[in-house]
């Protein structure tokens, strides 16, 4: 008697728990959407049924698919994300997800439940979800944050990292299923909804996101930090979030957990550029280190790295070298680590990967030369043709920087010459430079202007910073010129004759470099590979060739119609010449 008492004394309290419980949960939930009894305050609602849970639950004849489950659900099958970066694998719904689906993929009415014989007829003469709700999923899931996969600590492993451990997600608002799976209510609490969209917590710069998501470089990117807020005109940047800033809006930004246009990272725009666009065209207030952010404008200009030639072919996954001739911001630019530092590789780089100087691929690069070499250097995606067609043709890069070559402009380590009178200090014969120092936006900020630093695009061919002169005498404003004072060069012989700067300094000069391979410290010293077009091979036999001996001083070539054999300067005549011409 005494165990009978107990066990009934137990029970009882069991099931005062339990209504409890449910009285607390049917209490939040009025007010929400997911009320659908007649009383509720959202559009979609019953005409006349006055019961709130049974939309859902059923205390008698409920079916096993989950708590006192009384919806019917859907037999259809989705299509679930997948991208290369996944390592998830998620399949069909299971769990909890099965019984969201059972509404939000729009396949079975609404008042489609087990208790009762006859259809609950729905107010304004909707049956299922309407299709015009943001909340109707539909069964194309390819657009939608993966659920129904097992969180394990291997694919902590897989994702490298930038996952938080299972164990973390024990206790707490996020949490897996009873099998250890990552469903829809581990982001969701369909009884209640404080913090908008039923989030089991606020997303406030990205704080749910977060705690599965570990993204390195995150906690020093600018997409994490930056106050910066929309200039208020139209379109809004951020239509599908409530944050106010770049900060606020976090992952939200550029991502969107469900129905994103561009699926395959669940981007907020359908085309790669333009989940970057809505912020980067002066829409969003920028930081003051950057001048005037418009870099959407920038593309507009004939010179460009041509972001919108190709969609769909960058991929995350994608090797280093680019196989695949595309260009795309995050080539160049990762989203979740930039930031607006300085130093010897720009804050707008960091976290991107690259090829060094020896072809070897370097994740992330330290150097902004290895981000250029993966176009630009041993891959059948680089540039097909030289700007200046050369007697000495080299299409990779790569090989011209090479400090192993007989002359190279520094870009990989210091250059071979002693003496370069003309550089303008700071520059010295130990100095290394950048690819952007020729290579940028003409009206940046690094040119006296207030547009964007970085090439993106010019107004200049071969998006130079400056002109480049190509068959005219270079003038002060020429990119030569920024770093070679002119009034010493032009001084020095052989450039103190005016013919030989009429056609400019490309004319004689390779400004990347002269291979190993193809090239000599005697012939190809101080960068010389003359221009195939403004030069001709004369003589015949071994002498079948152009020379210029920078050490012995003398030349042996065709210009412009001219045939010269003779001296440069402090020469009396070439080996085997009758005297200088």
């Amino acid at each position: 008697m005494l165990g009978r008492a107990w066990l009934s004394a137990f029970a009882q309290a069991v099931l005062a728990c339990a209504l409890f419980a449910g009285s607390f949960a049917q209490a939040a939930l009025v007010t929400t959407k997911h009320n659908l009894a007649a009383s509720g305050p959202g559009t979609v609602k019953a005409t006349t049924e006055a019961r709130i849970c049974i939309f859902c639950h059923t205390p008698h004849n409920a079916a096993p698919s989950g708590p006192l489950w009384n919806h019917k659900n859907s037999s259809t099958a989705i299509t679930p994300y997948a991208s290369s970066t996944n390592v998830s694998s998620p399949g069909q719904p299971t769990g909890g997800s099965i019984l969201c689906l059972s509404c939000h993929d729009g396949t079975i009415a609404l008042g489609d439940v087990l208790s009762v014989p006859t259809r609950i007829t729905m107010a304004g003469g909707v049956t299922t979800m309407p299709a015009t709700s943001a909340s109707r999923l539909g069964t194309d899931l390819s657009g939608d944050h993966p659920f129904s996969f097992a969180y394990t600590p291997a694919l902590v492993t897989a994702r490298g990292g930038e996952l938080a451990n299972p164990s973390t997600l024990a206790t707490g608002p996020v949490r897996l299923d009873s099998t250890g799976q990552l469903q829809c209510t581990s982001c969701h609490d369909p009884h209640n909804d404080p913090y908008g969209k039923f989030l089991v917590m606020s997303n406030t710069a990205s704080a749910l996101c977060n705690v599965c998501h570990i993204k390195n470089y995150w906690s020093s990117s600018d997409h994490n930090l930056s106050t910066s807020t929309w200039n208020g005109t139209a379109p809004n940047p951020w239509p599908h979030t409530s944050g106010t800033t770049v900060a606020a809006n976090g992952c939200e930004g550029c991502h969107r957990p469900h129905t994103a246009p561009f699926k395959k990272w669940l981007q907020n725009v359908a085309t790669e550029e333009g989940t970057c666009y809505p912020c980067h065209n002066g829409n969003v207030a920028p930081k003051t280190y950057k001048g005037v952010i418009n870099v959407q404008a920038e593309f507009n200009k004939v010179s460009r790295h041509d972001i919108a030639l190709t969609t769909g072919v960058h991929d995350a996954a994608e090797a280093n070298q680019v196989t695949t001739k595309h260009v795309e911001c995050v080539d160049c630019h990762n989203p979740h680590a930039s930031n607006g530092s300085t130093g010897a590789l720009p804050g707008s780089l960091i976290g991107v990967k690259g090829v060094d100087i020896n072809n070897v691929a370097v994740t992330p690069a330290v150097a902004g030369y290895q981000i250029c070499f993966r176009c630009h250097g041993d891959t059948a995606a680089t540039m097909a043709t030289q700007y200046t067609p050369r007697q000495i043709a080299q299409m990779n890069t790569r090989v011209e920087f090479n400090t192993g070559n007989p002359s190279f402009h520094p870009i990989a380590g210091p250059g071979k010459s002693a003496n370069v009178p003309s550089l303008i200090a700071p520059w010295t014969i130990s100095s290394t430079m950048k690819c952007e120092d020729c290579h940028n936006n003409n009206s940046g900020t690094n040119n006296g202007g207030t547009g964007p630093k970085g090439p993106h695009a010019s107004t200049n061919p071969i998006l130079m910073e400056r002109p480049y002169a190509r068959g005219t005498t270079p003038t002060a404003g020429d990119i030569c010129y920024k770093c070679h004072l002119q009034s010493t060069v032009t001084r020095e012989p052989p450039h103190n004759r005016s013919e030989h700067l009429r056609y400019g300094c490309g004319a004689c000069h390779e400004p990347h470099g002269i291979s190993s391979t193809q090239g000599n410290s005697t012939n190809n010293s101080r960068l010389i590979n003359l221009s195939s077009t403004d030069t001709k091979a004369i003589g015949t036999g071994a002498t079948a060739k152009w020379y210029i001996d920078t050490t012995n001083k003398w030349c042996y070539l065709s210009c412009h119609g001219e045939s010269h054999n003779g001296c440069m300067y402090g020469s009396t005549a070439p080996p085997g010449g009758a005297g200088c011409n």
